[in-house]
């Protein structure tokens, strides 16, 4: 069987379990988990709290420090309101490669690492191989956040870390940060035909969104000097407004989905405190002199740090000699990089498939994109092999 047949085999595997965020990825882990043990490789399953989901740890080659590891997420965004040609959740061949949901985010590279397990597995003889596969990346990291802290707990960081994000088998090295959050607005209900007797909800969310766009626009007429990124600012997006069941009532509640992409460090922190002063300062008041219950209260759905630009990183430095690459990008969308960069690991992005295809109704990843990862896959076990690995 060929490594491409193989892979074929494992991602049509991989894409029939429907790990949506929302769901239990159990099943998929518990598959990938034999599969890798099968070859050799020692296992940890790490439940998350509700005991419906997990992260593995899959380690072929020697108990030592350090180490590479192999990096993807189990969990898929869902399918609702798309309208497929095709089953989601069953490979099938297209014309322009393979559908499914995950097929390009990113169970395509998974499927890569597990059709080459038994190449890891033989030339992991001078430094340990790890299979990292984590939970709800697609709703703010939570799994790759409790995995890197283990990780960091107990002083097993790996050295090196490729995340299979994908990337047209691209280097990246450097991604911006994803906050997102969820601000509820709690008013006071009434007619419309006397506003003033109730605390229109929507009113005074709509007066908080175009706070966030005050910033966004500061934010972009001051871009970083110097700075990779495209856009090279932090932006913020309004992404979901909901409130409200009719025209001539007032709202009572009402919920503001946005979310910000930082570029300098301190960005993120000048939001959140922006907006808690105006909450505080004008808005709250606003609202409680009306009605004393009234309320403003900030969620979080996620904060993933960015992957940043280091020099040097001997991670970007493999992956540019494995893909004879003359150089490393940027991109807009997040990962669990920024993660596994903050407990000490050179950490880059490169995977098959391309973003554009990804989140989409007909996902899909082309063949091409699976040999080209096959190929990296093939130069790096013959470096670990020799133990020819920069760092």
């Amino acid at each position: 069987m060929t490594d491409l047949t193989a892979t074929v085999l494992q991602l049509a595997r991989l894409v029939a379990h429907p790990t949506i965020s929302s769901d239990s990825n159990l099943a998929l882990i518990d598959e990938v988990a034999d599969h890798l043990k099968a070859h050799g490789a020692r296992i940890e399953i790490f439940p998350d709290p509700t005991g419906q989901k997990a992260n593995l740890w899959a380690t072929f080659g020697p108990e030592a420090p350090g180490g590479l590891v192999l990096s993807a997420h189990s969990d898929v965004v869902p399918v609702d309101g798309q309208h497929w040609h095709t089953d989601p959740f069953e490979l099938t061949e297209v014309s322009r490669g393979l559908a499914a949901r995950g097929a390009c985010d990113m169970k395509g590279f998974l499927a890569c690492v597990l059709a080459k397990a038994p190449d890891l597995a033989a030339a992991a003889r001078h430094m340990p191989v790890h299979v990292a596969l984590t939970h709800d990346e697609e709703i703010g990291c939570h799994g790759a956040q409790a995995l890197c802290a283990h990780l960091a707990a107990r002083g097993a960081a790996p050295g090196l870390c490729i995340v299979g994000e994908p990337t047209l088998m691209q280097v990246i090295d450097g991604h911006k940060g994803c906050f997102e959050y969820h601000t509820r607005f709690t008013g006071l209900a009434g007619h419309g035909s006397a506003p003033d007797h109730g605390v229109n909800a929507i009113a005074f969310a709509v007066r908080y969104a175009a706070k966030l766009m005050e910033l966004a626009e500061a934010f972009k007429a001051d871009p970083p000097p110097g700075s990779r990124f495209d856009p090279p600012w932090t932006t913020i997006n309004i992404g979901l407004l909901n409130g409200g069941f009719a025209p001539n009532v007032i709202p009572e509640e009402a919920d503001l989905g946005w979310d910000m992409r930082p570029v300098r460090p301190g960005d993120g922190d000048l939001v959140k405190d922006t907006m808690a002063a105006f909450v505080r300062d004008a808005l709250l008041p606003e609202m409680r002199r009306i009605h004393p219950g009234a309320d403003i209260a900030l969620e979080i759905e996620g904060e993933v740090r960015g992957l940043e630009p280091q020099e040097p990183n001997p991670a970007r430095t493999l992956a540019m000699e494995l893909t004879g690459a003359n150089g490393a990008g940027t991109v807009a969308f997040g990962t669990e990089a920024g993660l596994f960069q903050s407990i000490g690991c050179a950490t880059v992005v490169c995977g098959p498939g391309s973003i554009d295809q990804a989140h989409k109704a007909d996902e899909w990843i082309a063949v091409d994109q699976l040999v080209k990862c096959l190929d990296f896959l093939g130069g790096l076990t013959e470096r670990l092999a020799s133990g020819r690995l920069p760092g």
